[in-house]
């Protein structure tokens, strides 16, 4: 089952839309999208954004899926973590789609007026990634600063991630403590001196 998203640029809001982009048909929830476009920047583009925002929003096709090879250069922990599996897979173009005429589709830019039906949208902006759950409040949501690590464990709820809340993150998983074991000899009763 699909869980269809777009990944966008801002634009100016005069022209109609605060952004425009590409569709992205699977996965599109933030606990996958957030760390690869995290990691991407971080990573493969070295803190280009703009070569970020060519090579996923200006791409010539839509998106089937967002993958692993947007991860390039990470450490080896932060793919482990990611993808635990090891299954490494890449980013695929939907491009098995064709028109009654057999043609291939052209690709859609997704914008405010075409954005129905998605489920979440994400807008590359300058200071961070913007969160819209565009099933809970299409108007915007809450950004995510592009220092966030990519290992970070986001929430999947469209309520938490209004544009007036924080950031919803789930908790580290807490560490283990070790406690000393408790020991199961019998106590010798203390002898008791009477007169």
């Amino acid at each position: 089952m699909s869980t269809r998203s777009f990944i966008a640029r801002p634009t100016d809001p005069s022209t109609g839309s605060r952004y425009a982009g590409r569709y992205c048909h699977f996965d599109g929830y933030p606990e996958n999208q957030l760390p690869l476009l995290l990691g991407a920047l971080q990573y493969r583009f070295a803190g280009d954004l703009e070569a970020l925002r060519r090579h996923i929003v200006d791409a010539p096709h839509d998106w089937s899926g967002l993958g692993m090879d947007l991860l390039e250069g990470a450490p080896e922990h932060v793919l482990n973590a990611l993808d635990p599996h090891a299954e490494r897979f890449p980013s695929r173009p939907l491009d098995d789609v064709v028109t009654p005429s057999g043609a291939p589709v052209e690709p859609i830019t997704v914008t405010q007026a075409n954005a129905d039906g998605l489920e979440w949208g994400y807008v590359l902006h300058d200071h961070g990634i913007e969160v819209i759950a565009l099933t809970w409040d299409d108007r915007g949501g809450p950004v995510v600063s592009w220092d966030t690590s990519p290992l970070t464990r986001f929430q999947g709820t469209p309520s938490l991630w209004g544009r007036d809340r924080p950031v919803p993150v789930r908790p580290s998983r807490p560490t283990l403590k070790v406690v000393p074991p408790v020991s199961t000899l019998p106590v010798t009763a203390k002898s008791r001196v009477t007169r």
